[in-house]
């Protein structure tokens, strides 16, 4: 798919396959995936030790107009990423311009964080679900939950329908 491109926001302690697969389809669809972090060329290391990835862009870099999805993987990453205001402020801009957000396991940390989840519906890890109800959210324990332009998943298990569920949506 020419012209198409997925920010994927990521921090130091990603989950490795949350991560990969996504990231691998979207390349196998043709898309192109920017890893955007704190800083640029920084290398981010996922928490089981599987992946090592070096960031292409800065936060204060990115252009939420710049993409048409935004992709944020779970893990530790989403919950060391919400610490920063400028990842929250990413991502609630990003979600004004109501292209696909897809968030995995501990992603949805980062959209509750900028106050989104609200009167949503959406799924996470199972611990994250109970955070969610809590911020207003209507949760599902699916593989994959679609709201609009929001794509949730759960879990390493579900990855393969959330990539599928995310490339035909950009399709």
């Amino acid at each position: 798919m020419a012209n198409v491109k997925v920010a994927c926001l990521l921090g130091d302690g990603f989950e490795d396959s949350e991560f990969r697969v996504p990231f691998d389809e979207l390349k196998k669809a043709g898309i192109e995936v920017e890893i955007i972090g704190t800083k640029a060329g920084q290398e981010l290391k996922g928490y089981r030790g599987r992946e090592t990835v070096k960031t292409d862009t800065a936060i204060d870099q990115a252009r939420t107009d710049s993409f048409q999805a935004l992709l944020i993987p779970g893990g530790h990453s989403p919950d060391h990423l919400r610490a920063d205001r400028r990842f929250v402020d990413f991502v609630r801009s990003f979600d004004a311009l109501k292209r696909p957000v897809a968030a995995v396991c501990h992603g949805p940390q980062l959209l509750m964080s900028a106050k989104l989840v609200k009167g949503r519906t959406l799924t996470a890890w199972p611990t994250v679900q109970g955070d969610l109800q809590l911020a207003g959210a209507n949760v599902k324990d699916e593989p994959v939950v679609m709201d609009g332009n929001w794509i949730t998943s759960r879990k390493p298990e579900d990855l393969q329908a959330f990539s599928e569920a995310l490339i035909r949506t950009l399709r």
